[in-house]
């Protein structure tokens, strides 16, 4: 059988085209090659092909963690048996992706444990995958983080990124009522991001409820009629979905993992933002 060395200068070239896990199974790959006679171009074709491939999920990893939304959060793990009704042709629609690209909104509403969040961070986890910006974030978090922009001047810096992201989610809106400058805030917000961006609210609380939670009242009608009338409305209705979530014994799991616990997993390095 023909010996595959790969050459140094090939490896030096590969690797300064960033090429490296190309590089790492190249011997492997002109083995396969080999074997089946394979046309360079053909060659050429796979070897690009799986590093396009390996790339492209690179990014959506990166994405989704950027987007902070949680990783088992996706439709595909979605208890579909849960005793929740919801209309699935408008999600099936949402999940198209198009009411981002007109730059609609999706208000998402039920009571607590109804499964808000999970479906709302599953259209997240859709939009990463095809390339969008997506933000995750719970209300008090995000008026937090706006209350001590405040403090350190960074407001400005802080809104742009806020209104300019492709997906914001903003999970359990107005469990609380808002101050002042929290209600300034959110307005800019609802304001900026209608008609040019795409923004997905969860609550408990209904949309006519909103209003006595800013500070201003006209502040609030106009805010939220904005809102509202470019939103699609997802009503979720039924049994608490967060049960579900509880974890379970494995049946399956030999008595020796039960008994020796597993090693904690090495730390990775934190990013810097």
């Amino acid at each position: 059988m023909r010996s595959h060395i790969v050459s140094p200068e090939l490896m030096a070239v590969l690797r300064r085209l960033r090429l490296g896990r190309v590089a790492d199974t190249l011997v492997e790959r002109l083995v396969l090659a080999d074997k089946q006679s394979m046309p360079h171009q053909d060659f050429l074709l796979l070897v690009l092909s799986e590093e396009v491939n390996r790339r492209d999920s690179s990014a959506i990893q990166n994405r989704i963690h950027e987007a902070q939304l949680d990783p088992n959060m996706t439709f595909d793990r979605f208890d579909t048996s849960a005793k929740i009704e919801y209309d699935k042709r408008l999600y099936a629609e949402l999940s198209t992706l198009r009411f981002i690209r007109m730059h609609k909104h999706v208000i998402v509403l039920g009571p607590v444990g109804v499964g808000k969040t999970f479906l709302g961070s599953a259209l997240g986890h859709t939009a990463c995958e095809h390339g969008y910006r997506v933000r995750f974030i719970r209300a008090d978090e995000m008026l937090r983080q706006l209350r001590g922009s405040r403090l350190d001047n960074s407001r400005d810096a802080l809104m742009v990124d806020l209104t300019t992201i492709d997906l914001l989610i903003i999970d359990d809106f107005a469990l609380e009522p808002m101050s002042r400058d929290e209600s300034k805030d959110v307005y800019q917000l609802f304001v900026e991001r209608t008609d040019r961006a795409s923004t997905i609210v969860t609550s408990n609380r209904d949309t006519s409820e909103w209003l006595g939670m800013f500070d201003d009242v006209l502040q609030a009608q106009s805010a939220v009629d904005r809102f509202k009338n470019a939103a699609y409305d997802l009503v979720i209705e039924g049994e608490s979905y967060r049960p579900r979530l509880k974890p379970k014994l494995d049946p399956s799991a030999e008595l020796a993992a039960i008994v020796s616990p597993a090693p904690k997993p090495p730390r990775g390095r934190s990013r810097k933002r």
